[in-house]
């Protein structure tokens, strides 16, 4: 039945959406004989442990969620959370007479949409609804013009969910126990950390190299002309012919390239540089050449998922998370069109808008007079979307949206671009002028000068994409130099020694590495947002401002996997493995046999069979056998793996179970977790060793006998007592050795006996009331502190807790009981006023630590982060990610259950147990089906598996 309005009168639709605000969206678009319903995301997946896995599996299939030996089947559950949800869609689709499935159109949309069906079961007619914006225009199209569920799509997803399940069950074990519990790896996760560890590693090896030139101001003696100055600067480029070194030709141990050498490049020192800066003084100095060249630039393409992630961290200074957050909120709400595509292409409409607003906006002259026309260079591009561009077929200006904060930013980077895209090229005309003096000392010095003189800004007028080098210039400023010509006299104002030093490769930040795992075809773009989230919760990549940083941890991890699974980590093999599975999709290749050929070594119809090294460092096959691989671990040496020499001191860093710490024979220091691995070296390193163990011995307790200790901990420092030998430490007879923390008073290096006898009194009893009710001294999270019964008074200071008499605290307790907040303690640090909310931010110190707040949002600094390093940009960032998660939802306390009647209580135990058999006996018969929807969890048994997060990838 083709779907029209009469039969939507006459009957009655369901469609099913992923999220609620896109439900209430369309819905508006729909009216009547319509109900639009979400599924909030996926409503199944493989069992995230083996409890959850319906009774009738065992072994490796209720470990892994997949029966690898039946042809990599999944045993799908309900998520427990959705069950609910689960219960509602089938309770409304009872009502309809056709179903809609209106999830996205891309291979997890396409995936969700197969999973409704599979698990609603419809028995009315069900078509496929697409659409690439949340627009009425078009949610009206989509619903008259369905399709069929595009399968492929469906096993290419599955496909790679297996997959991910597969690595990451697999190989999360293995860190586990080499490394340390609770680690994870995934296929594109612990190539992203590798990638951010390898530029690390070239930051450790890297060596600085010093240069020197010298710098010049020119007077022309034309003085201004038209806009032109009348002086310029330039800088040594030649000596006697030989080219000056730069930057780029030292190499990363610091030494002169071999070509560069080979060209003979002249490299100049601090005494070379001054002794011809001197030579210079009085040289008179000509014009050698000029030369002209025009200069033109095209417009960037349209965004797609990985160039607005991009520009939305230069430019408005988010990470990937929080940009693709912000742009599904403006998909939905039908601002802009999909923003999870590798397309830059526009349609006729989207075309057509731009244009519109390109001469209404700047005029006609900035039109080009064919539209352009820009083609996907993404490899294997996953859908026929388009570019993410303000959605309708006329776009709203940023001012007609009425968006505030973030959304309003991020959507006016998407209208800015997009219609841009549409404008004219900048053209203009670059020059180089060479100006030429003999120095005293006869040498032919030649100094450069480039310019840049735009004529027409073209799309630059719109629209300029920005760096990720905050140094390098952006394409609409200009240089302007006088207008010289070959042979004019100059004389040089002044002239500068200018030293330089080469300076290490630059750290990932969030949208370098999106660019450098895109460039490398690693990985989808739209996952991305989610692998970068995932290496940072797991700390194995931590920030500092916004670059990314390995932890030490990362070193160890991405060392195991290099020397053991190295093809694993693979940057070609990554890429080959996103190809098959993109070929999947296409129909050229099928599931199960490249799963098995994954999982078991199997060779490719034709070829030598593989092996298990061919998955680790063969050469083989590109699919080698995970399962072998992860079989054997005889080979790995855990100590080794996670070693790392501090260059020849004889100092050891290694990465343990509690953290990292330098080692150098009996002598151990932890290493501060925030600290970046370049910058560990060996002068640090000694300086920790160097400093006191932590440990101090103050004397035996007068009483016990028990020696008293002063040791600084993870939590801080703190006094104990050391219990003899053969003390029970486990079982009913267990003795606890006495534990207190330092007062806020005391110093490590200086506490002694009495200080710690002192403390280990309280609390201490200062007396009683008239009601005979005892009154203790003691000391609280939130400082020292009186208690009578269940009133308790602060003390002014923690001395008071060890002086304060019965009559004072009487006295105090007399007193009215103070109400309120002690007076707000003064911010300490401002960091500007919030695009959100447009108040001022500041950072502050309270009960748990420092938050920053605006006033209306608070939101606690990470560990990563410090009052001192934060910056405006990730005070902004933090106050975002609190507002996205809402208010925290309050729990309503459950009264207790009230105990039933012995009669009725043994009647229900009845009813259970017939209950309990009857879901016994269907669990068994939907396990034996291709997949299970919703289960009875099983009770837990020792073989439950771990959950593995391997991530999204």
């Amino acid at each position: 039945m083709s779907p029209t309005s009469e039969t939507a009168r006459e009957g009655q639709r369901l469609v099913i959406v992923e999220s609620p605000a896109k439900a209430k969206t369309i819905k508006g678009y729909l009216g009547p004989g319509y109900v639009v319903e979400a599924s909030v995301g996926h409503i199944r997946d493989l069992p995230g442990t083996a409890a959850e896995v319906p009774d009738g599996y065992t072994g490796e299939v209720r470990r892994l969620g997949i029966d690898v030996e039946h042809d990599f089947e999944p045993i799908y559950v309900v998520n427990a959370d959705k069950k609910s949800q689960v219960a509602k869609l089938k309770s409304l689709l009872k009502d309809a007479d056709e179903l809609f499935l209106a999830t996205d159109e891309d291979r997890e949309g396409e995936a969700i949409a197969w999973h409704l069906q599979e698990v609603l079961r419809p028995k009315v007619p069900v078509h496929r609804m697409v659409f690439h914006e949340i627009t009425k225009d078009a949610i009206q199209a989509a619903v008259n013009n369905p399709r069929e569920l595009n399968q492929r799509l469906v096993d290419a997803q599955e496909t790679r969910r297996i997959l991910d399940r597969l690595y990451g069950y697999e190989v999360s074990p293995v860190l586990w126990k080499k490394v340390m519990p609770k680690l994870s790896a995934g296929r594109v996760q612990s190539v992203a950390t590798r990638l951010v560890v390898e530029r690390e590693r070239e930051r450790i090896a890297f060596r600085s190299a010093s240069y020197w030139d010298l710098t010049a101001v020119f007077e022309s003696g034309k003085g201004t002309q038209g806009g032109d100055p009348g002086t310029f600067g330039a800088r040594l480029s030649a000596v006697d012919g030989r080219r000056v070194a730069s930057g780029r030709d030292f190499d990363s141990l610091g030494q002169l390239k071999a070509a560069s050498a080979q060209a003979q490049v002249l490299h100049l020192d601090e005494e070379n540089a001054r002794a011809l800066a001197a030579a210079l003084a009085d040289t008179a100095f000509r014009v050698r050449s000029v030369e002209a060249k025009p200069y033109r630039r095209s417009p960037y393409a349209p965004f797609r998922t990985t160039t607005m992630q991009q520009e939305a961290g230069r430019k408005l200074g988010f990470g990937a998370k929080r940009a693709m957050d912000v742009a599904q909120k403006l998909y939905e709400n039908g601002f802009i069109t999909y923003m999870r595509t590798d397309s830059t292409t526009l349609s006729e409409t989207a075309i057509g808008a731009a244009r519109a607003q390109v001469e209404q906006l700047y005029g006609r002259e900035y039109l080009p007079d064919v539209p352009r026309v820009y083609s996907a260079k993404v490899k294997n591009a996953q859908e026929a979307h388009e570019a993410i561009r303000p959605s309708g077929d006329r776009f709203r200006t940023p001012a007609e949206t009425g968006l505030r904060g973030d959304e309003f930013r991020l959507y006016e980077l998407i209208w800015m671009r997009t219609v841009a895209s549409q404008m004219k090229d900048a053209v203009g005309q670059s020059v180089t002028v060479k100006v030429a003096g003999t120095s005293s000392d006869g040498r032919d010095a030649e100094f450069s000068a480039t310019g840049k003189i735009i004529t027409f800004h073209g799309f630059l007028k719109a629209y300029v994409e920005g760096r990720d080098d905050p140094d390098a210039e952006l394409d609409d400023r200009e240089r302007r130099l006088p207008p010289v010509a070959e042979g004019d006299a100059l004389s040089a104002e002044e002239i500068d020694l200018d030293g330089h030093a080469t300076k290490p490769p630059a750290r990932f930040t969030e949208a370098s590495l999106i660019k450098e795992l895109e460039d490398r075809e690693i990985g989808r773009p739209s996952t991305y947002a989610a692998i970068i989230d995932t290496i940072v919760a797991r700390r194995y990549v931590f920030k500092k401002g916004t670059a990314l940083v390995p932890s030490f941890l990362a070193l160890a991890v991405v060392r195991l996997l290099e020397e053991h699974f190295g093809r694993l980590v693979d940057y070609d093999f990554t890429a080959k493995m996103e190809n098959d599975l993109d070929g999947i999709a296409r129909g050229e290749g099928e599931s199960v046999p490249w799963l098995r050929r994954f999982y078991y070594g199997e060779a490719a119809e034709g070829a030598a069979a593989s092996s298990a090294a061919d998955a680790g460092n063969g050469d083989g096959d590109h699919l080698g056998g995970l399962k072998e691989l992860v079989t054997d671990l005889g080979a790995i040496d855990a100590r080794e793996i996670s070693s790392f020499p501090i260059e020849d001191s004889g100092i050891m860093l290694r990465v343990g179970r509690y953290g990292p710490y330098v080692e150098r024979g009996e002598q151990r220091a932890d290493v501060p977790d925030e600290l970046a691995p370049d910058e560990l070296t060996v002068e640090l390193a000694e300086e920790l060793l160097a400093k006191p163990s932590g440990v101090r011995e103050l004397g035996q307790d007068p009483v016990s006998g028990n020696e008293i200790v002063a040791k600084d901990g993870r939590y801080g420092p703190y006094f104990t007592e050391v219990l003899p030998e053969g003390t029970p430490k486990t079982g009913k007879n267990a003795v606890k050795p006495r534990t207190q923390s330092l007062l806020s008073t005391m110093n490590l290096d200086t506490v002694t006996l009495e200080d710690a006898l002192k403390v280990f009194g309280l609390p201490r009893v200062v007396g009683t009331d008239a009601e005979g009710v005892e009154i203790t001294a003691q000391n609280g999270r939130y400082g020292p502190y009186l208690k009578k019964g269940t009133d308790s008074r602060s003390l002014e200071n923690e001395e008071q807790m060890f002086t304060v008499t019965l009559d004072e605290a009487l006295a105090i307790y007399a007193q009215p009981k103070a109400r309120g907040r002690a007076a707000a303690k003064p911010p300490l640090k401002e960091l500007g006023v919030d695009p959100v909310s447009e108040r001022p931010v500041v950072v502050k110190d309270g009960r748990f630590g420092a938050y920053v707040t605006d006033g209306e949002t608070n939101a606690t600094l990470r560990r990563d982060d410090s009052v001192e390093e934060i910056t405006p940009e990730r005070g902004y960032e933090l106050l975002a990610e609190k507002r996205a998660k809402g208010p925290v939802k309050k729990t309503a306390k459950k009264a207790p259950a009230k105990k039933a009647p012995a009669k009725k209580t043994a009647a229900k135990k009845t009813t259970t147990v017939k209950k309990t058999a009857a879901k016994k006996t269907a669990a068994k018969t939907a396990a034996k089906t291709t997949t299970a929807t919703a289960a009875k969890k099983a009770p837990a048994k020792k073989a439950v598996a771990e959950k593995a997060s391997a991530s999204a990838e």
